[in-house]
């Protein structure tokens, strides 16, 4: 981020362009903001409709299995980027599988509208299938509108790009999420699927304005291994149909049956395939090491946005039953409190920007480790403050909104710390042979931490407990400390990158 504030960012001449940049851009930017609200507004009312009564229109499901029901989502949204990135690269291109991804998401907004519980299973499906091939591919097209790598525009633009995501997550709880809440879920849903279906428009018309190689399938997949793969599809299609078929007849379906096999799958999956690569003999001495210190740090990656990503399930459940809905005299649904983070991005992420590069002038910029540490410990003590919170809120007392006002922007300044650091240390740790998956490696860690957390709800630990918030948030801060002291062994490891 820091780097695209700083270069120059005039276009050539003639060029037909969008605030400096390359015209297709702004298609890009209106398909992302829109999806992203989108994702965030369905987000935002997820947990919500779950957990309502029958009565007040809602499944009326624990709050246990609410919660794991959107741990289990939102972990197979990055887990489907992987195969949505495969397709990408190897059958469709990058332009046509976001239209297809696009159009899927589409249709699950308004398949969740439906009023039936079948129905909006349905829906979860199609948009988690449909993320993962957009969100694997709509990045790579901002890449391609800049023919010349070095082009010093292209940092700026992924900048401006980034800021679509955080303009539709902030909109959606504010305008999704009232309708949902105060008027109808299903009309909130519905609302969802317009954002989607304006996204999919701005991207459709804006076809002329992408780079060409967005459109080019770059290693076409062979006949032989698409044989292959369809027979191994075919089987597990099969299998999983015969199973569930056994499971319904018998009349032992809930759920859960549901849950465990993909909760178990988003934790075996990344551990498979760290060790898949880990184990490799093409690897060299110095690869074999920087993999190992890899590991670690996706281990607390992992720790790291398992407890993030609580922002749409135990945290929205503390503002809807435990935190009062008012300040200053302004009342607001509690859908609005999920509205604070990308708010803090936008106000956070240039002051950020600008402390790295007036620490690095003077040489004193932290380590990519010491920021990594620093995320961890950070989103560890906005738990701790959290189970604080959660003490106050006794019997009936409803605690202030400054509560969670202070634990978004905690998570926030870590998420800045972390994130693009956890980026940077992915491509600079990743072995030649792996180069190019690594980054959906990275993903994957968002996949491990929030299945954990959907194992631990399955299993019935206390959600939304001062015990829940107490051991997350200690063990976070632990790993935080544990990271920053041992940091030159790990640096050891790493074989010379810093």
């Amino acid at each position: 981020m820091a780097s695209s504030l700083t270069k120059e960012t005039t276009a050539p001449a003639g060029e037909n362009t969008f605030l400096g940049h390359p015209r297709g851009l702004a298609n890009l930017f209106m398909t992302e903001m829109w999806e992203r609200y989108s994702f965030y507004g369905m987000r935002a009312l997820l947990v919500l409709y779950l957990s309502a009564t029958v009565a007040d229109g809602g499944l009326g499901l624990t709050l246990a299995t609410a919660t794991a029901i959107y741990s289990v989502y939102n972990a197979l949204v990055y887990l489907l980027a992987l195969p949505g990135g495969w397709l990408g690269d190897r059958v469709w291109g990058p332009r046509k599988t976001t239209a297809i991804g696009g159009t899927i998401i589409m249709s699950g907004h308004f398949t969740l509208a439906l009023p039936w519980e079948g129905s909006f299973f349905a829906g979860l499906g199609l948009i988690a299938a449909g993320s993962g091939l957009l969100k694997a591919n709509i990045s790579t097209m901002v890449g391609h509108l800049y023919a010349d790598k070095n082009d010093p525009r292209r940092d700026a633009g992924f900048s401006v790009f980034y800021m679509a995501i955080n303009i539709g997550a902030f909109a959606a709880p504010l305008t999704i999420g009232t309708i949902g809440q105060k008027v109808s879920w299903h009309l909130g849903f519905a609302l969802a699927g317009v954002g989607m279906a304006i996204g999919l428009m701005f991207f459709l018309l804006g076809f002329r304005h992408l780079a060409p190689e967005s459109d080019v399938v770059s290693s076409p997949v062979s006949a032989d291994e698409k044989a292959s793969l369809l027979k191994k599809a075919g089987f597990w299609a099969l299998l999983a149909v015969v199973f569930y078929g056994v499971v319904v007849g018998g009349g032992w379906y809930t759920v859960n049956w549901m849950l465990w096999p993909l909760t178990i799958i988003g934790l075996a999956l990344p551990i498979w395939y760290l060790v898949k690569i880990k184990r490799d003999r093409d690897l060299s001495g110095v690869e074999q090491s920087r993999m190992t210190a890899y590991i670690w740090f996706f281990v607390v990656a992992a720790m790291f946005w398992g407890i993030y990503d609580q922002t749409g399930s135990t945290l929205t459940v503390f503002a809807n039953e435990h935190t009062s809905n008012s300040l200053f005299g302004m009342h607001f649904p509690s859908t609005w409190f999920q509205s604070l983070n990308p708010l803090y991005i936008m106000a956070l992420a240039p002051v950020a920007a600008w402390l790295w590069v007036a620490l690095n002038k003077r040489g004193k910029e932290p380590s990519t480790i010491t920021k990594f540490a620093n995320g961890v410990f950070l989103i560890g003590l906005s738990f701790l403050v959290m189970m604080l919170a959660q003490g106050v809120a006794t019997g009936d007392t409803k605690v202030s909104p400054l509560w969670l006002c202070v634990v978004y922007l905690v998570q926030t300044i870590g998420e800045l710390t972390l994130s693009p650091v956890g980026l940077s240390l992915t491509t600079k740790l990743a072995p030649e042979k792996y180069s190019s998956q690594m980054m959906g490696v990275f993903f994957l860690a968002v996949t491990a931490g929030d299945s954990t957390i959907a194992l631990l709800q399955l299993i019935g630990a206390p959600t939304g407990t001062q015990a829940w918030f107490a051991s997350q948030g200690a063990i976070a801060v632990l790993a935080g400390v544990a990271v920053f002291m041992y940091r030159k062994k790990v640096n050891k490891l790493m074989g010379g990158v810093h």
